[in-house]
């Protein structure tokens, strides 16, 4: 099956930027992919660089008006789509979700970001909620996929527990910038050896105030390779190539799950929280 990774650059226009995604859709399809994903808050511009009240209108509902255009777009095309979100829950619940869409147009779910960092620039904490769907996986159409959204990445035991659950594809939204690269390729590339996994992360691109991200988005194997090169930094698609039936074989190559010992790791839990108060 093809994979497409989505990367724009996103402007104060909200509407603008759905309509510009729309578009990378549409080419995405026509070049035959099957899962397409986009970068982190896909329809809004990097507001979290900053705390500020009235940014917090740029929320919407799943079952609001971007997603419903973005069903449409699914079930036209027969496609699944990752849509990261700025996503708002009643009246007072704000997270940082990712929206899966079924190539029927029916919303599978969510993820919700469950590592908020608080950084300069990265102003997350005071948007964000703590994503509290734990780890779900999506049995869409063409594979069983998982989303982490950008700083999950760094914490193992979220890819772990979706590959356990029987996620072949990860799929890794994110909004990075500087010059973080190499640190990304490593970590993504290791979470897909330990898990025997594709995992496919895809950033955003272009310059807004005090920031630029930078693109390259890139999809690994389960061997921890590249499938191609990553993409440059200005706007366009990953598209990949991937045989799920790699990752059945991988994982009977390298047995990682198999030699697994879960009843010596409580301590990661218990034995250590102690020690973790106090490095924070």
């Amino acid at each position: 099956m093809k994979l497409a990774g989505i990367q724009i650059s996103c402007s104060e226009d909200k509407e603008k930027n759905l309509e510009k995604a729309i578009k990378f859709v549409q080419i995405a399809s026509e070049k035959g992919a099957h899962i397409i994903c986009f970068q982190e808050l896909f329809t809004t511009h990097w507001f979290p660089k900053e705390m500020d009240k009235s940014h917090f209108s740029l929320a919407e509902k799943i079952d609001g008006p971007s997603m419903m255009r973005m069903q449409k777009l699914a079930k036209e095309n027969g496609i699944v789509l990752v849509c990261p979100i700025f996503e708002k829950e009643g009246e007072n619940a704000f997270y940082n979700s990712a929206v899966v869409i079924d190539a029927g147009g029916e919303i599978l779910g969510s993820y919700r970001k469950i590592h908020v960092p608080q950084i300069p620039l990265w102003e997350e904490k005071y948007y964000f909620s703590p994503g509290n769907l734990g780890f779900p996986v999506f049995k869409t159409k063409f594979a069983i996929i998982g989303v982490q959204i950008c700083w999950d990445n760094f914490f193992p035991e979220g890819s772990r527990i979706l590959a356990l659950k029987g996620a072949q594809i990860i799929f890794s939204p994110t909004a990075a910038a500087f010059a973080s690269h190499k640190r990304w390729e490593t970590v993504i590339s290791s979470n897909a050896i330990s898990n025997g996994i594709f995992l496919f992360r895809v950033n955003r691109v272009g310059s807004e105030e005090k920031q630029d991200f930078y693109g390259k988005s890139f999809c690994i194997s389960p061997e921890g390779e590249l499938l191609d090169e990553p993409t440059g930094m200005k706007e366009g698609i990953a598209l990949v190539d991937i045989n799920l039936r790699s990752v059945d074989k991988v994982r009977k190559e390298w047995p990682f799950f198999k030699d697994r010992r879960p009843e010596v790791y409580q301590e990661i839990l218990h034995g250590l929280e102690h020690s973790a108060e106090r490095i924070e």
